[in-house]
């Protein structure tokens, strides 16, 4: 079983019931797909058993939850090991679980070699479990989730160092009795030793032992070598002889006594630390179902840290994700054919590659040898990599989508036991696809219809084609039949892919273009590899021009459709432009409105205030003179004060109202400010500032302005300013560009008559474009086929005032004139 927290297993539990057994056809499709290969690479990054293990158990997935689990596992562990800042931790890994599963029996115990083994791989797992613990756990959830289930090992790894040593022997203070043990045992040995050199020094004084000889142990006894002629000399036991009969090994008869106390000493040890050793086994008993958790922990971080340097290798990473059924690849490269070529230091052409619910399939056609079947194999494998919870070498930007389904025909399966053709084995793949395949599963199918004669082998495969595409099946499918081709041009829900071929140099790019159906260029190998002429002429002559020029056919239309794309692209973005240039005047519109009928409402107002004031200034004086019964002087003085108030409302209060918002004005603009003219979208930056004038830089001009013509925009208003004006430069400079590069003369001659008024046609829309005003088409005299179809075209052109022909003097009726509009 693989290895999960809790958490992610209460998750998939949940899943159970709805899920469906997922379908993989055929039964070798990993083979096929050589997805054998990238097990055998984990493999051989794994450091111990239980990671290998893992790499065995890696399955395809269908439940979008285990994937992205499995990806987040992989993609934090790639973090861990590149992030300089971290130390992980790559402790020693043991399989221990025979050990442990053998001290479940009662009285059985760990030797001193397994023991330590165990020692050691709960001390990697002490290291592993600190340095989760001490990551931040936002930063990696997944990793760290895992090592909180994992029970700590600390109080076992105490347990077992109380009774071994730093090299995994038992130690002698482990209990009382060993320590007494070896102590006598020591001093025994070290009795022995003495009494035995004394022995061996007096029979070398004697000449009975040799000078160099020293003593040797043997059957665990000290022994003195001595030649054959000496042994009762010496005195006491033979116990060995050499391989040549020319040396004895005796022990003499003092030593005897000693040496079997030696023998009963260790007797003593080993039962001793066997005891010990049976103790510390019934301690860990207990424990034997958490440290076979331990291990399957251990197992799936080894498997995780293979995943993750194989992803450094290909440069792969954890892709985004969707519970859909559709690929958005950008970037995307073949890992095994990646590594192949690092090591030739070549480089892999990246694939970019689209199936989504309105364009499921892909019809891909080109030449042999162009990439066609290496595209195919690309999106098999990673897929299938994708769903057994593997990082993808392909750009961030990618959106991978989820099939519950994959199948696969490709290869020779031709048959000697089954009796079945190439052709019948696909015929018979190609029943089970239409038995089994529906919206959720993908396809890939590899020279579609091939194997058989080619009319029927087609018409066998565009029935299919159409049955696939019924079911609402995904798929790529590779072929070099036209009928597929025109299918795929004309069928809601299959598109056309071509693999590119550079005609000038004759080889293939390796790139994928999709929205036009590709060459297969037959004729143009065969002149590459040389075959003789009237060979490839004998061979046109049988097909017939039509059909030889068919592919030619098929280039012209793709790049007319790509023509007419790009001019409905441009057309989009001048709508779009236009609309927001409306949007952005009908919101000037109405705040001039909103403006408006806020100062005629302010006018109103002061125009009441003012008449107030003066049938307040007439009342007043009116009584004045009442009250003063019309007295000279007095009335005079009322008469002056009325024309005062007079001269006050009457020029003063414009100019005072102008003055005020002049003021206002230039109390809020300062140097640097942002502004625009009103009016207008253009926008600039104050560079001075004198009375009612102001100095305005608009990028490389510099204008003065009225005070009053200018207003004040905030930092964002004049990024979006910008972002207009570039657009709008950009435009300009596309517009320059084709001025700079464009000739007002075209040459026709030559060119078939299709050909021709093709080529006419993009020559007058650029002319209408850089607005050349008179431009000249050379056709030449001929039959004059050409010259009357190039002329039934302009008659058709609305933006052509008139053609002519040439003055005769520089070329008359070989040369049109056209004339066209301002």
């Amino acid at each position: 079983m693989r290895w999960q927290n809790s958490n992610a297993c209460l998750l998939l539990l949940q899943d159970l019931d709805d899920e469906e057994v997922p379908m993989i056809f055929p039964e070798n499709f990993e083979h096929k797909i050589d997805f054998v290969s990238i097990r055998q690479q984990l493999n051989d990054l794994c450091s111990f058993l239980l990671g290998q293990e893992e790499v065995e158990r890696m399955c395809f997935s269908t439940n979008i939850r285990e994937i992205e689990l499995m990806l987040d596992e992989t993609e934090e562990m790639c973090r861990v090991l590149t992030d300089p800042a971290l130390d992980f931790p790559a402790g020693a890994f043991y399989d221990v679980r025979e050990d442990l599963a053998r001290i479940r029996v009662e009285g059985l115990f760990l030797d001193e070699k397994q023991l330590f083994s165990l020692r050691k791989t709960l001390e990697s797992t002490h290291a592993l479990l600190e340095f989760f613990k001490h990551i931040p756990n936002e930063n990696y959830p997944s990793l760290c989730a895992m090592a909180q289930q994992v029970q700590p090992v600390g109080g076992l790894i105490r347990e077992i160092d109380r009774v071994l040593d730093k090299f995994g022997r038992v130690k002698d203070n482990a209990s009382p009795e060993l320590a007494n043990i070896r102590k006598e045992l020591l001093v025994t040995q070290s009795s022995v030793s003495r009494l035995l050199t004394g022995i061996l020094r007096q029979a070398q004084a004697d000449g009975y032992v040799e000078k160099d000889a020293s003593p040797a142990l043997r059957e665990g006894r000290l022994v003195i070598p001595v030649s054959p002629a000496y042994k009762r000399k010496l005195g006491g036991i033979v116990h060995d002889e050499s391989a040549t009969g020319k040396t004895v090994f005796v022990e003499p008869a003092r030593v005897v006594e000693a040496n079997n106390r030696i023998r009963e000493l260790e007797g003593e040890e080993r039962r001793e630390i066997m005891r010990i050793l049976t103790h510390v086994s019934s301690l860990l008993r207990p424990h034997i179902p958490d440290l076979l958790a331990t291990q399957l922990f251990l197992g799936h971080i080894d498997f995780l840290r293979a995943k993750a340097k194989w992803a450094e290798r290909v440069n792969a990473i954890r892709p985004h994700v969707v519970d859909e059924n559709m690929l958005q690849w950008v970037g995307a490269k073949h890992p095994l054919l990646l590594l192949a070529l690092q090591k030739q230091n070549k480089q892999v052409v990246p694939l970019d590659i689209t199936l989504s619910s309105n364009k499921r399939i892909l019809v891909i056609s080109g030449p042999n040898a162009g990439g066609k079947s290496v595209c195919l194999k690309t999106v098999a494998l990673l897929q299938y990599m994708l769903q057994c919870g593997m990082p993808l070498p392909l750009q961030e930007e990618s959106v991978v989508g989820i099939f519950s389904d994959i199948f696969i025909d490709i290869g020779d399966e031709q048959s000697i036991e089954d009796d079945l053709s190439t052709y019948s084995s696909h015929l018979r793949n190609m029943k089970y696809f239409l038995r089994y395949s529906s919206e959720k599963t993908l396809l890939l199918i590899d020279e579609f219809g091939g194997g058989t004669e080619p009319q029927i082998g087609g018409a066998i495969a565009e029935s299919i084609l159409a049955k696939l595409n019924a079911n609402g099946a995904y798929g790529v499918i590779t072929t070099h039949y036209t009928n597929l081709k025109l299918f795929a041009e004309d069928t809601e829900g299959v598109e056309n892919g071509a693999m590119l071929y550079d005609r000038h140099n004759m080889q293939p790019l390796f790139q994928l273009e999709i929205g036009r159906p590709g060459s297969s260029f037959a004729v143009e190998i065969a002149r590459k590899i040389g075959l003789p002429e009237q060979i490839i002429q004998a061979a046109t002559e049988i097909v017939g021009t039509e059909q030889v020029d068919y592919d030619k056919y098929l280039q012209d239309i793709a790049r007319d459709k790509r023509y007419w794309e790009n001019k409905r692209q441009k057309i989009r973005q001048q709508e779009k432009k236009l609309e927001e240039t409306i949007a952005r005047y009908e919101g000037e519109m109405n705040t001039i409105h909103k403006t408006r009928k806020e100062l005629i409402s302010q006018a109103k107002k002061e125009a009441m205030d003012l008449l107030q004031q003066s049938n307040a200034v007439i009342e007043n004086t009116i009584r004045k003179i009442k009250e003063s019964q019309a007295d000279k002087e007095n009335t005079k003085a009322a008469r002056q004060d009325l024309e005062a108030f007079k001269e006050k409302i009457a020029p003063a209060r414009p100019v005072k109202v102008l003055k005020q918002k002049t003021q206002k004005v230039q109390d809020v603009l300062k140097v640097g400010d942002s502004v625009t003219i009103k009016g207008q979208s253009i926008a600039g930056h104050v560079l001075d500032i004198q009375g009612k004038k102001v100095t305005v830089a608009m990028g490389q001009l510099k204008t003065t302005l009225s005070i009053t013509d200018v207003e004040k925009i905030s930092h964002n208003q004049m990024r979006k300013q910008g972002k207009m004006t570039t657009s709008a430069r950009s435009g300009s400079d596309d517009i320059r560009r084709t001025k700079l590069s464009f000739k007002q003369d075209i040459d026709l001659r030559g060119m078939r008559v299709d050909e021709a008024v093709q080529a006419v046609m993009y020559f007058i829309d650029d002319a209408v474009m850089v607005g050349a005003g008179t431009v000249r088409v050379l056709h030449g005299t001929g039959t004059g086929a050409l010259r009357q179809a190039i002329r039934q075209y302009l008659s058709t052109v609305a933006s052509v005032k008139s053609y002519r022909d040439e003055h005769i003097q520089l070329g008359g009726v070989g040369i049109t004139v056209v004339e066209l509009d301002d």
